[in-house]
């Protein structure tokens, strides 16, 4: 098992109160914000395949627990980590790692 999958484990088996520090547990849709720096359209309606167990859902009906720096969104079958967002003074940081597959809609032109 990877340290991602341990921590993801480990995590799993924490209450929020365990987690600590100043994390929210939110929906996804709280990261549209962040995600709109990343993805033109807004991608909360996008479905997301877990990687862990296949479950497939839209992106803001994931669990979000979200901190100053960034946030964490995790499935709400399995509650493995799906993606990561973070943002430091010079970058923004995603890791869709645990997303086998996210699919979007296509954009309709306006006229």
């Amino acid at each position: 098992m990877d340290g991602d999958q341990t921590r993801a484990s480990r995590d799993r088996d924490r209450t929020d109160d365990e987690r600590g520090g100043e994390v929210a547990r939110l929906d996804g849709n709280v990261a549209a914000g962040m995600l709109s720096e990343i993805f033109v359209q807004d991608v909360t309606t996008a479905r997301v395949t877990c990687a862990n167990c296949g479950a497939a859902r839209p992106l803001g009906a994931l669990l979000v627990y979200a901190h100053g720096m960034g946030m964490v969104m995790r499935c709400t079958t399995c509650d493995s980590v799906i993606m990561r967002m973070a943002r430091t003074p010079t970058r923004l940081w995603f890791d869709p790692t645990g997303a086998r597959l996210l699919t979007l809609a296509p954009v309709t032109a306006v006229v």
